[in-house]
């Protein structure tokens, strides 16, 4: 097969390099997925913008490690726990590894993409990391994307996991497949690492242990869990990232068995829902508690929590932080003024429609400084490029900077490899 030259190609052209072969497996007429055509008007999209010259880096991307599990579970350092989780596997699939759920943000989502897309990559002979990377670069080439930052999807139900060391073991395999396998090879990938945050001692030892090696460009927190934020055992790890310099995140999801969340009948309500409590429950106590004074330098992200809830707590803390200062000695300022100097990601937009409620909520986080790009794909409810490119109340310099420039100097990505007149920036953002 033909290697895609960027800028150099059109979009037809493109598809006759990828398909016009002899060989049946890429035959077109061939009933079977393929993510490049499955995507071409993303891509046609892409290119009537002109967005192949615009750098771009996608702050929130999913792979299905359960499509490649096994690996995986051959790397948990634990060997009874190995032998009972690739048993698991084996005998009833990846999501007995994690949990067993209803199907309804892959299958009930009525997109097609999540079953075909299995065998895209033994269709093409690939396997393992190799499959997951080509299929990454894929979409990635479709949407214009340069750098995405690549998070699991299952294993974002392991903060409700009943045993702690469950997670603790799949977050030590699955960072080491992650470090040692996908990302050396793959410059266009990047990662936040997962941090199994239920064992404090634990979070501190993977942040140790994965320190400045390469495609780490932070940590992550999956949000759906009852663990406060501002508990003394973490603060030895927030020290400790904010002396590396890169960002820790809070990465949304759902889980329907949540106490809370489990009161919803529909799933439409569950993911409206579940999406946004906990990210906003967690930002309460963040700020309240002083995190952004103790920690200054450290540049914090909410992922995959939409838009419209920032306004809202805003407003909320706000109110009652005048009223009980007392109850907050920490704080110098307002609580949406720390808010302010925080990060978010733009997926998924829920104010597309209403553009006056979309531009108000951008101007109160400072999007044009604080905004990232994400297309939370291949979900769903994914987001393109033009969500962001196509809003008229933007300069063109506040739409760089969130479709790929704040993103690049906050995780400190060396461009050269997609943009050869362009270099690693000098200095990271730090916080405000």
């Amino acid at each position: 097969m033909a290697v895609i030259l960027r800028h150099k190609i059109g979009f037809e052209g493109l598809l006759d390099m990828r398909f016009q072969s002899s060989d049946p497996k890429y035959d077109l007429n061939t009933p079977t997925f393929d993510t490049s055509l499955h995507l071409a008007n993303a891509r046609q999209q892409a290119i009537e913008r002109g967005l192949d010259d615009i750098l771009i880096v996608d702050a929130d991307c999913h792979h299905y490690e359960t499509d490649n599990l096994e690996p995986i579970l051959q790397m948990i350092d634990d060997p009874a726990f190995r032998q009972v989780a690739l048993n698991t596997y084996r005998y009833r699939g990846a999501s007995a590894v994690f949990f067993d759920q209803p199907g309804y943000q892959d299958v009930g989502g009525r997109v097609t993409r999540y079953l075909e897309r299995k065998g895209e990559g033994s269709r093409l002979g690939l396997t393992g990391a190799e499959r997951d990377a080509k299929q990454a670069h894929k979409w990635m080439d479709a949407f214009s994307v340069d750098y995405a930052c690549l998070f699991p999807t299952p294993m974002l139900l392991l903060g409700l996991h009943p045993q702690v060391e469950v997670e603790v073991l799949m977050a030590r395999a699955y960072n080491r497949w992650m470090t040692e396998v996908l990302l050396p090879s793959n410059p266009r990938l990047v990662t936040m690492l997962y941090l199994p945050f239920n064992d404090p001692e634990a979070t501190y030892a993977v942040v140790k242990e994965h320190a400045g090696k390469k495609g780490v460009a932070g940590f992550m927190v999956v949000s759906t869990r009852y663990k406060p934020v501002h508990d003394n055992a973490y603060m030895k790890t927030y020290a400790l990232i904010e002396e590396l310099g890169v960002p820790i995140a809070f990465h949304a999801s759902y889980h329907w068995s949540d106490q809370i969340i489990s009161q919803c009948n529909r799933f439409l309500t569950a993911h409206a829902l579940g999406f946004t409590f906990f990210n906003a429950v967690h930002c309460s106590n963040w700020v309240i508690n002083g995190l952004p004074e103790r920690f200054p330098k450290l540049n914090v992200i909410w992922i995959e929590s939409g838009l419209s809830w920032i306004p809202w707590l805003m407003q909320r803390l706000d109110h009652d932080f005048r009223m009980r200062t007392s109850e907050a000695p920490a704080l110098r300022k307002l609580p949406s003024e720390y808010m302010r100097e925080m990060f978010y990601t733009t997926q998924p937009m829920e104010m597309v429609s209403n553009g006056e409620a979309l531009e108000l909520t951008m101007k109160m986080i400072n999007a044009p400084t604080q905004l990232l790009y994400a297309s939370d794909y291949p979900h769903w409810d994914m987001d393109l490029p033009s969500t962001i490119w196509d809003l008229p109340f933007l300069t063109t310099e506040a739409k760089k900077n969130i479709l790929g420039g704040t993103a690049q100097k906050i995780f400190n990505i060396d461009i050269s490899h997609r943009f050869p007149a362009k270099s690693r920036s000098a200095e990271p953002v730090v916080a405000k």
